[in-house]
């Protein structure tokens, strides 16, 4: 939280405006968790996972900043584009893309395109000629607090053979990526993936095949209710696990900040709409929000993001509590499994503050849900 953000709901509120949710984001944030990848991994370009927030003003600054944008869509690419950004700077990370829209990206300038397996290689082939492909590995997710699925990438073993395929269809067989799992609190995570693509660039090399990229995804943390280690220790670990497995022929590096970059850049107000029990000797109260999984807070889902809660009343007494949302569906339940502690004090109407939630927030909210408006959001 800083002075900026809690100065912004000070004259929100007195101004009358507060009639909803409300995300604010600070710049100055994000200009900060920039300087700090680069300066962990000095050697190491940033490829922005736009995803985690397509607000114009967060990627007009980052682009300023000299950061590279890790797109999933067209109109991702288009925002990017926008800021005035150059198309090598763009990398079009979804393993899942239509023809078509492999093909409008390579009209747009775009030439550097995620795979991971020989299907989409020839879609890639066939729409975009020429262009760089790395192929994206599974890897083990253990730590983080969002694992990812095996939706995206392929085996280490398969790699090769989609690689040598993207080489023999006149594409450039040009690296690896894969992804730790979002929210990874291990530094050391890292390693068995980099273990993995090493052995893949030695085993194409002798095919005469040169890889020369390994994409290291995304993953790195921002702070919610459990301390995270800071980016440098990231950059350590992951330096070291480059000179152990790759000696002193370290390929090109980049990373894929989202949550790390802008997480702790966004706090949300909101309002207790209720408070309530279900039966006269239940021991945990209902506290109900204005906002819930379907306004911005889909993270909530198996309870895998705990974001910081903040009121006004803080030092009273606690007590547990479910906390849900406002619209009418029984899955907008946010903490329940664990019930999370709240003020006894805390009254209907009172606003609460919910911290580190300035990545994945605006892109999950639904459109008119039960008629709740898509999250307001502000960038100062």
């Amino acid at each position: 939280m800083t002075d900026r953000i809690q100065e912004f709901f000070r004259q929100r509120r007195a101004e009358g405006r507060d009639l909803g949710p409300c995300l604010v984001v600070d710049l100055d944030v994000i200009r900060d968790n920039y300087g700090a990848f680069a300066k962990a991994l000095p050697d190491t370009r940033v490829f922005y996972a736009v995803k985690a927030n397509p607000q114009p003003a967060v990627l007009d600054l980052l682009a300023r900043l000299g950061s590279c944008f890790d797109t999933a869509s067209v109109v991702e690419i288009q925002q990017v584009l926008a800021t005035g950004c150059t198309p090598d700077r763009v990398s079009f990370g979804n393993t899942i893309k239509k023809e078509r829209d492999i093909a409008r990206a390579y009209e747009l300038g775009i030439r550097l395109f995620a795979v991971d397996s020989e299907a989409e290689v020839e879609k890639i082939a066939r729409a975009a000629p020429g262009s760089k492909v790395f192929c994206r590995i599974l890897c083990d997710g253990a730590g983080a607090e969002w694992p990812l699925s095996r939706k995206f990438g392929c085996v280490p073993e398969l790699a090769v053979g989609v690689l040598e395929h993207a080489h023999r269809l006149g594409l450039v067989a040009y690296g690896i990526s894969f992804h730790v799992g979002s929210q990874q609190r291990n530094p050391r995570m890292w390693d068995g993936a980099l273990k993995s693509s090493a052995a893949i660039f030695r085993d194409l090399a002798e095919r005469g095949i040169h890889l020369s990229m390994v994409n290291l995804g995304g993953g790195f943390p921002t702070k919610y209710l459990r301390d995270v280690p800071a980016v440098k220790a990231y950059g350590q670990s992951i330096f070291r696990s480059l000179r152990k497995h790759f000696g002193n022929r370290i390929p090109e590096t980049i990373i894929e900040p989202g949550r790390g970059m802008v997480g702790n850049a966004g706090v949300i107000e909101a309002e207790v709409v209720l408070i309530s029990k279900k039966s006269a000797d239940d021991q945990v109260k209902w506290v109900y929000l204005d906002i819930g999984k379907f306004n911005g807070l889909a993270e909530t889902m198996d309870e895998m993001i705990r974001y910081p809660i903040r009121t006004a009343v803080d030092g009273d007494e606690m007590e547990p509590c479910v906390i849900a949302g406002p619209t009418c569906d029984s899955v907008d339940v946010l903490y329940e499994k664990q019930p999370y502690l709240l003020p006894v004090s805390l009254e209907i109407g009172a606003k609460v503050l919910i911290e580190g939630t300035g990545a994945y927030t605006t892109t999950y909210s639904a459109v008119e849900f039960n008629g709740f408006p898509p999250l307001e959001t502000h960038v100062i």
